[in-house]
């Protein structure tokens, strides 16, 4: 008697196996590294939008502060970030002529012109992080299909660019992906955190390109007890760099660096960020770059199987 058939398992073990796929890097470079600002304050959980104050990823560290009304600590934790983080950060990156990815939430953009205008400037790439930096998984469909819309409307009036890179707050929902492809205008999604290069899925029988994330060399480890000084983010970050470096002679990959400027922006991170990113410098065949090069790139010398 033949058994009921398997329920196909929704997810990829396998990937690129012990056989990934050459990169080929512009340069034939051995690495591509990618560093990432999340510009999310102004659109986190607050009392004017939600009646809570969120301190994630603060000093403070955790996500409802308990507090009764607006907890002006933790709304000042997060201005931080916007008010004296990102001018930091931008200028230890454009002191060195190095390229930025601002993974952009739309209103944070929006209640910060200044900011938008320094990322429309810069020539920075903007990925979408969402309208707000909410949690996606926990919206309706029809709301998220929402939040989509109004984000990819306001950043292209803000930073005068429609995105072309989505990436949700942590992860996405079961329907975001498809979601994106419904919507139309993205070139690649980085909700995904499987890999070490970009690889074709098909959504609704069409390709769509992913780009996977890392939260791994992330200062987010500054928020959760991960690191704790600066010598900490740079230890890390060497060593795996060193890692995909020495590996890169023959299997080349890319490494994603998350920055949050409520985090690494201030100074005593901020020192570990400097000498990560002049260790680097240091070395041949280090490819840095944008995140929506990295994705044309693909797509140009990997281009989507027809099946």
């Amino acid at each position: 008697m033949i058994g009921p058939m398997p329920t196909p398992f929704p997810r990829d073990l396998i990937g690129y196996g012990g056989n990934p796929p050459h990169p080929h890097w512009p340069g034939d470079a051995r690495i591509a590294v990618n560093f990432v600002i999340n510009y999310e304050e102004g659109s986190e959980y607050n009392v004017h939008d939600d009646g809570f104050s969120e301190a994630t990823l603060t000093e403070a560290g955790g996500a409802d502060s308990g507090v009764q009304g607006r907890d002006l600590a933790a709304e000042g934790l997060f201005e931080y970030g916007s008010r004296v983080g990102f001018w930091r950060v931008l200028r230890i990156f454009k002191e060195r002529g190095l390229p930025l990815t601002v993974f952009g939430c739309a209103l944070a953009l929006e209640r910060n012109p200044a900011v938008a205008a320094a990322v429309r400037d810069g020539g920075f790439d903007v990925c979408s992080h969402g309208w707000r930096w909410i949690k996606h998984w926990e919206l309706t469909e029809e709301q998220e299909r929402s939040h989509i819309r109004m984000a990819v409307e306001s950043l292209t009036k803000t930073v005068g660019a429609r995105p072309l890179g989505w990436y949700c707050r942590s992860g996405p929902s079961v329907n975001t992906r498809r979601l994106l492809v419904e919507e139309g205008g993205f070139l690649y999604d980085s909700d995904a955190y499987n890999d070490e290069l970009p690889y074709w899925v098909r959504v609704n029988d069409r390709p769509h390109l992913v780009v996977p994330y890392s939260l791994t060399a992330n200062d987010s480890k500054f928020g959760r007890g991960g690191f704790f000084t600066a010598d900490d983010y740079f230890t890390f970050v060497k060593d795996g760099f060193d890692v995909l470096y020495r590996e890169g002679r023959t299997q080349p990959k890319m490494m994603s660096l998350g920055l949050h400027l409520r985090l690494i922006g201030h100074p005593s991170r901020a020192a570990g960020l400097e000498r990560a990113l002049d260790y680097m410098s240091q070395h041949n065949g280090v490819w840095f770059t944008r995140r929506l090069d990295i994705a044309k790139h693909w797509a140009a010398t990997h281009p989507a199987p027809t099946r």
